[in-house]
């Protein structure tokens, strides 16, 4: 409960225990959505924009492994653009959706050789990853977001 005094002109003088608790919860989530995002987010970030100074090599390792040199320029736009989206909270459930795909498209062809173990665990990673961006399609980018100050 609330106190008020004549002297603060209707300021309150202390805040409920609860609705302090409430606020901090709310603050942690906030920011733990807003550093999920983003811990999520660099891998494609760095890696896309290595890929642009690799891009000979990589576009060659893509071939060497049946998928089109050509497509490189798309795979760096999915991984920059999608990383950044996703950072700032624009268009995130839709983003999410389609990085989750390509995760676990790029497991299937690029990691897909279980016997040797650095490319199951490379495999299992890029599924794990799918599995945290299907969490940001379930639940959205959070308030600290694009599409919450812009739905203000």
């Amino acid at each position: 409960m609330s106190t008020f005094s004549p002297t603060t002109a209707g300021i309150p003088q202390s805040i409920p225990a609860e609705q302090s608790k409430e606020s901090s919860m709310s603050t942690v989530r906030s920011v733990s959505e807003l550093a999920g995002r983003i811990f999520l987010s660099v891998l494609f970030l760095v890696s896309g924009v290595g890929k642009i100074g690799g891009y000979t090599a990589t576009a060659a390792y893509m071939s060497s492994l049946g998928v089109p040199g050509a497509l490189l320029p798309i795979v760096i736009g999915t991984e920059v653009l999608g990383a950044l989206a996703i950072v700032l909270g624009w268009q995130t459930r839709i983003t999410a959706f389609l990085l989750a795909g390509y995760s676990l498209l790029t497991a299937l062809v690029f990691h897909a050789n279980f016997a040797d173990q650095i490319q199951m665990i490379m495999f299992l990673k890029n599924v794990s990853i799918a599995g945290g961006f299907l969490l940001l399609v379930a639940n959205g980018a959070g308030p600290l977001s694009l599409e919450r100050s812009r739905a203000k």
